[in-house]
């Protein structure tokens, strides 16, 4: 297996996770956004990473990979079969994909990715997202974490984990002005599962990438 991307990016250090969770040996080629890579535009015809190879199969989207591993690689269960915990799992795979995401990346555009590309970000946008956009969404996961559960479904790790907590890392890369002692259950879920093997390599690789 192969995954195309930059680790930098939430959606390929999602899938990367789900990967390494599952204990599965792949390798990694760095490639950006919109890269012209033949091989990576066999996998993702519109540039978006990750790019996926299994073989002769070939696929993009984070949330695709996901599903394809979980039918061909069921243990460990990273997707529940329970019909309500299957819903949940989704649910919490689309808040982060689609809510998380683009407002860490309105602050970590703009204020990393832009200098990275010699181009001037606008802080005035990541100042509303940490503002108006991100305080509403920390706000409902510190109510869902109230009674300090170790994962959001169920009583082992899953999709829904590793979707929410992979965006923020890109908070802290952009230096997101949050006032953590207001959600400190929150803080506490993220660094715990961020802190997990299957992140480690990957969260190497941001440093390297970041001059860290």
């Amino acid at each position: 297996m192969i995954i195309y991307g930059v680790s930098l990016s939430p959606f390929v250090r999602k899938a990367m996770a789900f990967l390494h969770e599952k204990g599965i040996d792949f390798d990694h080629q760095v490639v950006m956004p919109g890269g012209d890579d033949p091989e990576f535009r066999e996998c993702s015809p519109f540039g978006k990473i990750p790019g996926f190879r299994d073989g002769d199969f070939t696929l993009s989207d984070s949330t695709a990979i996901a599903h394809y591993v979980e039918s061909k690689f069921p243990e460990p269960a990273l997707i529940p079969s329970d019909p309500e915990a299957r819903a949940k799992a989704i649910w919490f795979d689309e808040f982060g994909d689609t809510m998380l995401v683009p407002a860490g990346g309105a602050i970590f555009y703009n204020r990393v990715v832009a200098s990275m590309m010699g181009q001037e970000g606008d802080e005035a946008a990541a100042v509303t997202a940490e503002q108006e956009t991100l305080p509403p969404l920390l706000a409902y996961l510190e109510g869902l974490l109230a009674d300090e559960p170790d994962y959001l479904v169920g009583d082992s790790i899953t999709l829904a984990d590793i979707a929410v907590a992979a965006p923020f890392k890109n908070l802290e890369y952009g230096k997101a002005a949050i006032d953590w002692d207001a959600y400190p259950k929150t803080r506490a879920y993220t660094d715990r599962i961020l802190g997990r093997d299957s992140f480690a390599k990957i969260l190497a690789m941001d440093a390297a990438m970041m001059g860290g």
